[in-house]
């Protein structure tokens, strides 16, 4: 049974999705404020939190700041309806995926299962291999972990499906619209910049090539090329 951290302090809205959650099979835990959240999350192995942006104490993205020192635990954002600033820091602090309130309940446990599948190394595309090779760079997909010169990458489940989308399909363009269906579980929406931010975070985290040649290749409203 997969464990959830809900850290909203709506006490009503935290007692609808802890009914939902439970019928959909998931044992939930809340917290009703930033640093309480926090605590809770650095004190039990969660495999998901919901993190809200508004919050009393500490705010979402403080909370993600300090979870992201010391843990890659999936964090789906929990944002004003149409607040892009919230959205675009939040992944840029490294939140695996955002969803606006007020939200349909299907659209909640959807995103709550792509990210679930994401991070616990499930694809339903059994074509490509579990462990990759390429250059300087080592990626385990069962593990969910990747290595560059040998040392360890910390990366969310997110960028390391994101990373290993692109180092499998090295030398081939990569759409937004590809790289949002399998990556995020969804059609990539107007204006979504979700996979430029969750890109931008793998190439901060990943070192430059010894030779100095880029590591991806962007086409302009197109997608993305891993470069062999």
């Amino acid at each position: 049974m997969n464990r959830i951290l809900l850290v909203d302090d709506d006490l009503g809205l935290s007692e609808l999705l802890t009914q939902l959650l439970e019928l959909e099979g998931f044992e939930l835990n809340q917290a009703y404020d930033g640093q309480q959240g926090l605590d809770m999350a650095r004190q039990s192995q969660y495999d998901l939190i919901l993190l809200d942006v508004m919050l009393p104490k500490l705010n979402g993205f403080e909370v993600l700041k300090e979870l992201r020192k010391d843990t890659s635990t999936p964090v789906l954002m929990l944002t004003a309806r149409g607040d892009e600033i919230d959205r675009v820091v939040g992944l840029e602090i490294g939140a695996d995926d955002y969803l606006p309130k007020p939200f349909n309940d299907r659209e909640l446990i959807a995103r709550i299962k792509a990210i679930l599948r994401r991070s616990q190394g499930s694809n339903d595309n059994h074509t490509q291999q579990d462990n990759i090779s390429f250059g300087d760079l080592v990626l385990d997909k069962n593990r969910q972990e990747v290595f560059c010169n040998e040392i360890p990458i910390n990366l969310t489940g997110t960028e390391f499906s994101l990373l290993y989308q692109l180092v499998s399909n090295a030398g081939e363009l990569m759409t937004k619209e590809i790289l949002s269906e399998l990556v995020l579980g969804k059609k990539l929406m107007p204006f979504d910049r979700s996979i430029d931010m969750h890109l931008s975070n793998v190439r901060k985290k990943i070192p430059e090539r010894s030779d100095g040649r880029p590591r991806v290749k962007t086409l302009r409203g197109k997608g993305y090329i891993w470069i062999t």
